[in-house]
């Protein structure tokens, strides 16, 4: 898979997260991906770029332009050196939240984008990829 263009944000707060938003709507936008699809992966990296600041502190997002030949599309890697997740398969599942909030973040990105992967090991961190095709 050839990639084209690469952003990297690194996240420590509110304004971070903001920054990662702005970035892949700019991106998205340039692509030539719809309003409706912008706004799935901007919904989706603020939940990624969120739940780094909020569960490990700090961490980083990682766009890019992709093209696997037939098809062009972005891919987001989510990374951070924090706590890890206990359980993913409990993570996964909608409703669950250690954070008070409305359990939506990591079941609700995997419905917004089109490929969804995760690996997290305990104390040394979490990385999230995702992939949006263009249609």
């Amino acid at each position: 898979m050839e990639s084209m263009q690469e952003i990297n944000v690194y996240l420590k707060n509110d304004f971070d997260i903001v920054a990662a938003r702005q970035a892949v709507r700019n991106v998205s936008k340039s692509m030539g991906f719809g309003l409706v699809d912008q706004t799935r992966i901007t919904t989706a990296i603020s939940e990624l770029a969120r739940n780094i600041v909020l569960y490990a502190g700090e961490g980083s997002i990682y766009l890019r332009v992709i093209n696997n030949g037939l098809r062009k599309g972005i891919e987001i890697l989510a990374s951070d050196d924090g706590p890890g997740i206990v359980d993913i398969k409990l993570a996964m599942q909608d409703g669950y939240t250690t954070s008070r909030g409305l359990g939506t973040g990591l079941p609700g990105t995997k419905r917004l984008m089109d490929e969804f992967s995760i690996k997290s090991s305990l104390g040394e961190g979490t990385q999230v990829i995702v992939r949006k095709w263009l249609r």
